[in-house]
C-alpha cells in the first residue's frame, strides 16, 4: 500500500477542548481528526472531499507546559463623540486564563493519496498545527510502501475506539472529527482511544482461540525486537456520508 508520509515539526501547539471556554482552556494530547483534515486542506489550498480518504498518525511532543494568557472583551462606552457615531472611548475587562501547551510538536503524518505529494512539498498556506500562531515545518515529505504483517507495535498514535477494549493501555478521548463547511462547519464527533505507551499486537486482548490478524506496518520506522511499527487508519466521515 504505497501513501504519502509527511513529518512536521514545530516549537509549540495547542488542541484546545471545544467545550471549555473560561478560566482553563486544556489540551488534547493528539490533535483530533478535524484539526488534521484542516491541515491536510492548508496544504492543498482549498477543502477536499473528505469520502474515501484514510489518515494515520503519530504524535509526540516533549513537554507540556501552562501559559497565562489574557482575553481583553470591548464594549462601546455610553458617550459619543459630538458629531458622530464613534464613541469616546472603548470599555471592557481583561480575562486572564491559563492555556495548556504542547512544547516541541512532532507529526508523523500518513494519508493514503501518494497523489498529494506535490502539494505538501510547496504547501498553499503556511504550514500550522493547532493555532494560526502555531507554525510547523515539513521535515518529509515522501511515499512509502507500507507492508502488512501478523505482527506489530503501536505507538504514540491514535487508535480506534474498540481497540480499547482489547489493551490494557491508553484511555479513551471524544474528539472533534470532522466539520462540515457545508454545513455552517457543523461539528461531528468521535471516541477514541489514545495510546503514549507501547502497545504490541500479541498483548491485545482477544476472548476464546486468537484470531489471525495482519497489521498496515512502516518499513522504514525503527522496529522494536524485531517487529514493525504499526499504522492504524481513520477516516474523516462514514462510508455512506
Amino acid at each position: 500500500m504505497r501513501v504519502l508520509k509527511v513529518v512536521a515539526e514545530g516549537a509549540m501547539t495547542s488542541f484546545r477542548y471545544p467545550h471549555f471556554m473560561q478560566q482553563v482552556h486544556p489540551t488534547f494530547e493528539m490533535p483530533p481528526p478535524a484539526t488534521i483534515y484542516g491541515h491536510v486542506a492548508s496544504a492543498l489550498g482549498n477543502w477536499f472531499a473528505p469520502q474515501g480518504v484514510l489518515f494515520a498518525y503519530n504524535f509526540t511532543y516533549a513537554a507540556k507546559v501552562v501559559d497565562l494568557e489574557h482575553i481583553h472583551v470591548l464594549s462601546r462606552s455610553s458617550g459619543k463623540i459630538k458629531g458622530t457615531q464613534w464613541p469616546k472611548t472603548l470599555e471592557g475587562n481583561i480575562n486572564p486564563f491559563e492555556r495548556h501547551l504542547l512544547f516541541q510538536p512532532k507529526l508523523t503524518l500518513y494519508l493514503n493519496q501518494p497523489d498529494w505529494v506535490t502539494a505538501f512539498k510547496s504547501p498553499h498556506y503556511v504550514v500550522t498545527l493547532g493555532r494560526s500562531q502555531d507554525l510547523m515545518m515539513y521535515t518529509t515529505v515522501e511515499t512509502v510502501d507500507l507492508e502488512q504483517k501478523s505482527e506489530a507495535y503501536f505507538e504514540s498514535t491514535l487508535l480506534p475506539y474498540d481497540i480499547n477494549q482489547m489493551a490494557a493501555r491508553g484511555y479513551t478521548v471524544l474528539m472533534p472529527r470532522f466539520l462540515d463547511h457545508n454545513n455552517n462547519r457543523f461539528p461531528s464527533f468521535e471516541r477514541y482511544s489514545v495510546l503514549k505507551d507501547r502497545l504490541r499486537s500479541d498483548e491485545f486482548m482477544q476472548i476464546g482461540e486468537r484470531v489471525a490478524q495482519s497489521y498496515w506496518t512502516d518499513p522504514t520506522e525503527p522496529q522494536h525486537k524485531g517487529i514493525a511499527r504499526g499504522i492504524f487508519f481513520h477516516s474523516f466521515v462514514d462510508a455512506a456520508a
